[in-house]
């Protein structure tokens, strides 16, 4: 981890990707983020992609560098602890992170009760409160009815969580702020973040409900084609795909130069009545112009098209599925200072990433791994919370808390 939030303690209870992603982005900054879940495991402890023992791949990606602690939440001892531990004194805690509803034992009101200045980070579906997920928000923001094949009227999902990734670092953003806050006036505060908000706040920055707004379009599907300029997949020699895209001048001097395809431009341009040098005119002759790069393409294999792009600065990419990302290319690899191998409890020797964020000033450590389940309970139990040894022995034996070998 980086430790550029050392000292700084939150308190996790969550499920699924947004809300552990927000804390696993804070620990990986040296937060100290305490995960807790209920005796066995919540509702994405067993989540898919598992691995052949059935243990969670998704689980421990999306909780590396936390600790873990193992309560029964449905006794009213184990209730207590985890109010304590939301609650601890000190100007560095009192920070609660959590999509589970907000109510009950875990109402905004009754924690606030056991402390004033709570920063208590709550992330919810629908602005009203009612549920959404990532594979609801996206049909609604209008995404699926502009991706898939060109022409196509059936939405298309994609496989991204795209929302409940920007949640996800909208909301680590959002504890800091709050935390910032609380840090120059000692006011804490409920936060809360709508899945949905977050999508439709980012449909809205980049124009789109603007578009259907004003000029009453609709963004219809262009398959792989970037929208608004040239870009666009194209199959190579050896069957692979790469995509090449040119939005600024320079790029698209770049892709002219190395595809050889200059002398042919006037003619589009004449023919169309378009401006090449303008971003919006050559995505309108897309087509033109990818029948002049398709050949190009097609002579050469994708080494050969490496060598030729990066010599000419090409903005470009080859599609790739997952085992050939983590078997082809670099920057998916120690080669990149992100990335190191981790001895991961439970899943093996797995490559890991460290925060993305490089901090001129500050090493990035080596990643830390997930903990096993209940992994920290006992050092939590004693450290954070300040109980006796026997009160924890009493507390294990009643199963009001496990360790990661029970």
């Amino acid at each position: 981890m980086t430790p550029v939030l050392e000292g700084l303690r939150i308190v996790e209870g969550s499920a699924f990707v947004a809300a552990p992603l927000g804390g696993m982005t804070l620990a990986q900054l040296g937060a100290d983020v305490i995960r807790f879940d209920n005796i066995g495991g919540g509702l994405d402890y067993n989540r898919w992609p598992v691995t052949k023992e059935g243990n969670s791949l998704f689980w421990t990606g999306l909780n590396k560098a936390k600790r873990s602690i193992q309560v029964d939440l449905r006794s009213p001892e184990g209730r207590e602890i985890i109010t304590q531990l939301i609650t601890a004194p000190g100007p560095d805690c009192g920070i609660f992170l959590s999509n589970f509803p907000e109510g009950g034992w875990l109402s905004d009101a009754t924690l606030r009760a056991e402390r004033e200045d709570l920063i208590y980070m709550n992330i919810i579906g629908n602005p009203d409160e009612s549920t959404a997920v990532d594979y609801t928000v996206n049909p609604a923001s209008g995404f699926a009815m502009a991706t898939g094949p060109q022409g196509s009227s059936m939405p298309t999902n994609h496989v991204l969580p795209a929302w409940d990734t920007a949640t996800g670092l909208t909301t680590a953003l959002g504890l800091l702020a709050a935390e910032r806050y609380r840090s120059r006036t000692g006011t804490g505060q409920m936060v809360k973040i709508s899945l949905t908000d977050v999508a439709f706040a980012m449909v809205s920055n980049l124009g789109y409900l603007a578009q259907a707004q004003l000029l009453r379009e609709d963004r219809v599907s262009v398959g792989n084609d970037l929208y608004g300029a040239f870009g666009r997949d194209f199959p190579t020699l050896d069957d692979r795909r790469v995509m090449v895209v040119a939005i600024s001048g320079r790029q698209w001097q770049s892709l002219v130069d190395a595809t050889e395809i200059g002398a042919h431009l006037p003619a589009i341009e004449q023919a169309l009545g378009l401006d090449l040098s303008k971003e919006g005119d050559r995505y309108q002759a897309r087509d033109a112009v990818a029948a002049f790069i398709a050949p190009f393409i097609a002579r050469h294999d994708l080494e050969d098209l490496r060598r030729i792009f990066d010599q000419h600065g090409v903005c470009w990419g080859p599609y790739q599925s997952f085992l050939q990302l983590v078997e082809e290319d670099p920057r998916c690899s120690t080669q990149n200072p992100m990335f190191a191998m981790v001895d991961q409890p439970g899943v093996g020797r797995v490559l890991a990433p460290r925060t993305p964020l490089d901090f001129h000033e500050i090493d990035r450590d080596p990643p830390a791994p997930a903990p096993k389940l209940g992994q920290h309970t006992e050092e939590i139990l004693l450290d954070v919370l300040g109980l006796p040894a026997h009160e924890v022995g009493i507390l294990h034996d009643k199963g009001i808390v496990a360790g990661s070998a029970e």
